[in-house]
């Protein structure tokens, strides 16, 4: 069951039994049909979870309308949603009465009825121990069972013992309470024995397989009781080795691929058989089996049956899913019928793909078949013959697809069918749909969800329950609804094709001469395809089946593609291109010239054509304006700002600042000059000399010198030496020797001198400096840092540039110097010169490894550029020529 809003239908059934829970969760159903079953009573309180319930169906059910079912009629009182008339079958009291009319003090019981029904309907199965029991099939194959098992269900259709180990089949009347069994399976067991009587009450067994087993002989009253057999197979090619006598005589035997086998066998064996003969296909009637020849065992495609293929197979489309005689090939995506669909389907589900039409004989060879399922598809007609042959089908569901009409007789051969389920189709509702109107009204065939589309006044009506007068035909029909079943109304075929009625296309369209196609879309006479060009008419010829071309003005040649050349003869001037047309010719310009004929010479310098920019000068020439630059910008129309920082020279790691006609160099710090080139001077040795006591410092020769004031000495002027007493009433306060020492002890030397012993953690002279005395500590370096060798020696690592003991003296490398001037060359007597100046590098400075004459490296360009200039003469004349310019320096191998 569903959880879904869409109808539950289970009419036409054999359901004696709805269980209290069997409609749990399924809150959104709509439509509920148990019509037409054998249901005897239903719990209280079934239907509670059905809480969206519209129609309920419960007709043509063997009700018991005692206190039982009481519940029943006060529920349909409070809902009435049963349309479909139930009644009461017992007891005589109130038989044929509706269940919906009858008052509750009516529903009476006599005792032992209370609970019977209810208990049977409610009490689980019995299942063999260790069996399996599903669908009325009960599997107790694999279990090495050497006997029957016991409490078989009485509701059994199919009882699976193959495969254990099952000697003798013993007489026990098992077989008498399986009023339903059709197929019993005992192949590859043991069984050598079979006791007379075994089968007796088996008369419903239609099917009975002994293969692989140990029989060596077989009675004709081993089969006693089943007279319904029709398949029988326990003989096979490698079984009944010892049979000496086989009585087949008087069978009527379908002598096609399945049977090869025994031809063979028959011939194989010198046995007495009754000589049985084919009484079927046609060719091979009366004629015995064991004569016919192994090519003539054929099945219905022609194919001439192999040794190997003696067992049937089971047939089943890819695309399906089979189970017995139940075959489901819903959600697939089919668009027709998929082909191999077993004869024998009993129920067959094609919902919910994309099948748009059916033929006649779309269901011809299936008349087992009970159910039949395609609702949801794209279904527009369903032709009248379509269902021919279905005796068997009680259920046709064509729920959810696209059909309008259905044409009256189409179910004259499905005499069984008892539910129709037809919504959510565009019915159109006029007088030629009346019929379905009556036919589904008697006996509820269709349960109340099919509502008519059209015509005018219909729509929304349902089908089942609208009065048959209002099935009028009062005008013509729509075209659209037509063309569902007679698709040529809707005139498809085009080019005067004729549309024809097909069984199995819907229609056909015969062609008129000179068109193909489905619809006759598709030119195929000579001229269809336009072969002639250039605005040609093509002239066709039916009886050469040839065309000739009728050429345009301009145009000749078979096909008109030949255009007359119109240039042989033209008048453009001034090197301008001439261009064929039709009848006539285009001149196309050259730059600069204008006119029909490019005569005119055009004034590119003039306003509004003018293409230099940024203040140029503007010069017409033969090959068009010419700009004359303003300095700082080139290109041909001096569109573009010359970076000069392309060819800058900054020095020293200085930034190139962009200007026009130029650029500057912004320098680091301490560095000057137009490129930077010059390096900030030396720091003084004064700035780090530590004269005391007010001493000025002298630079003597790059060395730092103390000018000691009187009364001091000592190399920083640190020493006090004398005292000069300027005022009479002067005097000097002397301190504790130790207090000259910040952190030591005094000691004197002599008269004028002393020295200092420092606490640990001291030093300097007068012990004033904190931390140990370092080899670095006396080495000044003026432009690098002090470094210890692993010796423990100090030297000087100097800034890049700077060498020497302390890196006072500056380098002079390799490097270029940035010059800005104009270029001057001699030509003849004429001086000349470039109209305008621009940069480049001169290459000054020494090469380590020293010179030409030493074979060493030479300081000279490493990067040239060359470029156009435009010279100008003393003596009138211009011309142009490309000069190399330096652009970096350094030092390569000398030449």
């Amino acid at each position: 069951l569903s959880l879904s809003p869409s109808p539950s239908l289970l009419n036409a059934n054999k359901i004696h039994c709805i269980r209290a829970t069997a409609f749990q969760d399924l809150e959104n159903l709509a439509l509920l049909s148990l019509y037409d079953n054998k249901i005897q009573t239903l719990a209280k309180g079934t239907f509670a979870p059905l809480h969206s319930i519209q129609t309920l169906h419960l007709a043509q059910n063997p009700f018991v309308c005692d206190c039982n079912l009481k519940w029943l009629a006060d529920y349909l009182r409070s809902n009435p949603i049963e349309t479909s008339g139930a009644r009461c079958a017992s007891p005589r009291r109130l038989a044929n009465k509706r269940i919906g009319q009858i008052k509750s003090k009516k529903f009476r019981c006599s005792g032992t009825e209370d609970t019977r029904l209810n208990n049977e309907c409610n009490s689980k199965p019995v299942c063999p121990a260790k069996c399996r029991c599903e669908a009325n099939v009960v599997d107790c194959s694999n279990l090495r069972l050497t006997k029957f098992p016991e409490h078989l269900p009485a509701s059994t259709t199919e009882l699976r013992l193959n495969n254990n180990d099952i000697s003798v089949l013993e007489a026990t009347g098992v077989f008498k309470i399986l009023s339903q069994l059709k197929k019993i399976n005992l192949s590859n067991n043991k069984i050598s024995e079979i006791e007379d009587g075994v089968f007796e009450g088996a008369g419903s067994v239609v099917e009975l397989h002994l293969t692989a087993n140990h029989l060596d002989s077989v009675r004709g009253t081993m089969f006693r009781g089943m007279g319904g057999l029709h398949t029988h197979t326990h003989i096979h090619k490698f079984s009944l080795k010892s049979f000496r006598s086989l009585n087949l005589l008087a069978n009527p035997f379908n002598c096609d691929c399945r049977l090869a086998w025994l031809g063979a066998w028959l011939r194989s064996r010198r046995i007495v058989t009754g000589n049985p003969r084919c009484q079927s296909p046609s060719f091979l009637r009366e004629i015995p089996l064991q004569d016919v020849a192994a090519p003539d065992f054929r099945c219905e495609d022609g194919a001439v049956l192999e040794e190997s293929s003696c067992v049937a197979r089971p047939q089943c489309p890819s695309e399906c899913t089979c189970t017995e005689t139940v075959v489901r090939c819903s959600n697939k995506h089919l668009q027709a019928l998929p082909r191999g669909l077993p004869r024998n389907v009993t129920e067959l589900d094609l919902s919910n793909n994309r099948i748009s039409s059916l033929s006649d004989s779309s269901f011809s060879n299936m008349s087992q078949l009970t159910t039949l399922i395609l609702s949801y598809n794209s279904l527009r007609c369903i032709p009248p013959l379509a269902l021919a042959g279905l005796r068997s089908l009680r259920l046709l569901s064509l729920h959810g697809n696209d059909i309008s009409e259905l044409q009256e007789g189409i179910f004259s051969d499905v005499a069984s069918l008892s539910h129709l389920a037809i919504g959510a189709n565009p019915l159109y509702c006029d007088c030629r749909l009346r019929w379905l109107s009556d036919w589904v009204k008697s006996g509820y065939k269709e349960p109340g969800i099919a509502r008519c589309a059209g015509p005018t006044g219909m729509e929304g009506k349902l089908l089942l329950t609208t009065p048959e007068t209002k099935f009028e035909c009062l005008g013509p029909v729509e075209t659209s609804v037509q063309a569902k079943c007679s698709p040529c109304v809707s005139g498809p075929c085009q080019n005067h094709g004729v549309c024809q009625s097909d069984s199995v296309e819907l229609y056909t369209c015969v062609c008129a001469p000179g068109f193909t196609g489905k619809y006759c879309e598709t030119p195929v006479d000579v001229c269809a395809s336009n072969p002639c060009t250039n605005g040609g008419i093509c002239i066709s010829d039916e009886q050469t089946r040839r065309f000739s071309c009728s050429c345009l003005v301009g145009f000749h040649g078979s096909f008109c593609e030949v255009d007359v050349d119109d240039c042989e003869d033209h008048g453009c001037e001034n090197g301008a291109t001439c261009v064929d047309g039709v009848g006539n010719y285009t001149c196309f310009c050259p730059p600069f010239y204008i006119g029909l004929l490019c005569e005119e010479k055009e004034d590119v310098c003039s306003p509004g054509r003018n293409p230099c920019q940024q203040h140029s000068t503007c010069s017409s020439t033969t090959t068009g304006p010419r700009c004359v630059c303003a300095p700082g910008f080139v290109g041909d129309d001096c569109s573009v700002n010359y970076d000069e920082c392309e060819d800058q020279d900054c020095q020293n790691g200085a930034v190139c600042v962009d200007q026009v006609d130029g650029y500057t160099c912004t320098c680091p710090q301490g560095y000057s000059g137009e490129l930077c080139e010059v390096p900030p001077p030396p720091p003084s040795p004064c700035e780090r000399a530590r004269c005391q006591n007010s001493a000025p410092c002298v630079d003597r020769a790059g060395t730092a010198l103390c000018q000691c004031l009187p009364g001091f000495e000592g190399v920083r002027c640190e020493k006090l030496v004398s005292v000069n007493f300027v005022n009479r009433d002067s005097y000097l306060q002397l301190s504790d020797l130790k207090n000259w020492c910040v952190r030591g002890v005094c000691v004197v030397q002599d008269v004028q001198s002393y020295r200092c012993e420092c606490e640990e953690g001291w030093r300097a002279t007068l012990c004033n400096q904190q931390g140990e005395l370092t080899p670095c500590s006396v080495l000044l370096c003026q432009h690098g840092h002090c470094q210890l060798t692993e010796g423990g020696a100090t030297y000087c690592l100097c800034d890049t540039g700077y060498t020497g003991d302390t890196c006072e003296t500056v380098e002079s490398p390799c490097r270029g110097e940035a010059v800005r001037d104009f270029h001057r060359v001699q030509r003849g007597h004429a001086d000349c010169q470039t109209t305008r100046p621009f940069s480049w590098v001169e290459c000054r400075g020494g090469c380590q490894g020293g010179g030409a004459a030493a074979g060493g490296a030479c300081c000279a360009p490493l990067r040239v550029r060359r470029r156009r200039y435009t010279f100008e003469c003393n003596d009138g004349s211009s011309f142009t020529q490309d000069v190399e310019k330096a652009v970096e320096c350094g030092c390569k191998e000398c030449v």
